[in-house]
């Protein structure tokens, strides 16, 4: 516990008092459906209608195309007019679903992570069927992007063993963890991997899941929370990320908001003692060259 301020450990390039991660989830197209082979559709979207039926939902099937469609060129646009470098958490078989996505992911610069193969219940998952998981969407998104992921956040809950297995795949970092506000170390028996913090209390998810949930108390509340963890980060080694959805932020009464996001941050990194927006894979970089790994 921090009750009391001490000398820094690192600090981030620039010594800038804040690391900010802009992870952009990418889903559309793995959710369950009924055309896939799922025993239900996927239950969530905008009017949190649930059919606990073996039929399919082409109201709700629309509504995920939408992401890709309107969604992400919203986004994209967004992204390279303020140069932002941002890390699209990707379940490998959406970017199979869009392949000119997954190429102007890449020629914008921007870093792609795992975020499953598809929306798998991974927590009912056996060793070797989530051993096999793992690999079958590391490889899927190899050949969407022409790099493998380094970084893994799954969809649904983890099992005991998913962060060892991620470790002996060759991920280095994991994102399935809530508990703090900068990066720490994990291993398994010596081999480490790099714990990167995720924050759900400022994803747009909220405005999907809790329709009175506006557009303006979403950016109030990230803001907010921006400009307190610059603040604090002058004393203390802080991170943020901000988790964005196509099919969310990027309806065009939402869209503005994130413009708004980034024009404040982008302002603020200009400014001294303004904030290092980096991707997960290059924050997670720099804590292990700043703290090296010791058993």
């Amino acid at each position: 516990m921090k009750f009391e301020r001490s000398a820094k450990a690192y600090s981030w390039p620039g010594d800038a008092p804040l690391a900010l991660s802009i992870v952009v989830n990418v889903e559309e197209g793995s959710e369950a459906s009924i055309a896939d082979g799922d025993k239900y559709p996927e239950p969530v979207d905008e009017m949190g209608i649930a059919l606990k039926q073996p039929i399919r939902n082409f109201m709700n099937e629309s509504n995920y195309r939408y992401g890709i469609a309107r969604g992400a060129p919203r986004v994209m646009r967004l992204l390279e007019a303020y140069r932002i470098p941002a890390t699209f958490t990707a379940c490998a078989l959406a970017l199979e679903r869009a392949p000119e996505l997954a190429r102007e992911i890449v020629r914008q610069g921007h870093e792609v992570t795992s975020h499953g193969y598809r929306w798998a219940h991974q927590f009912r998952m056996a060793e070797d069927e989530e051993r096999a998981y793992i690999r079958k969407a590391r490889d899927s998104i190899e050949s969407s992007t022409g790099q493998a992921p380094v970084g893994w956040l799954s969809r649904y809950l983890t099992t005991t063993n998913t962060r060892r297995l991620l470790i002996e795949e060759g991920f280095r970092y994991h994102m399935d963890d809530l508990g703090d506000d900068e990066p720490s170390w994990d291993h398994d028996q010596g081999r480490p991997i790099v714990v990167l913090p995720y924050q759900i209390d400022n994803n747009d998810m909220k405005m999907w899941a809790e329709p009175s949930y506006t557009p303006d108390q979403w950016l109030k509340y990230a803001i907010d929370n921006f400009e307190w963890a610059l603040r604090e980060g002058e004393h203390e080694v802080n991170m943020m990320s901000i988790g964005l959805h196509l099919r969310i932020i990027g309806r065009p009464g939402r869209i503005g908001h994130l413009e708004k996001f980034l024009v404040h941050v982008s302002q603020r990194s200009l400014q001294p003692g303004g904030p290092w927006i980096a991707t997960r894979k290059a924050i997670a970089e720099h804590f292990a060259r700043c703290m090296p790994f010791q058993t």
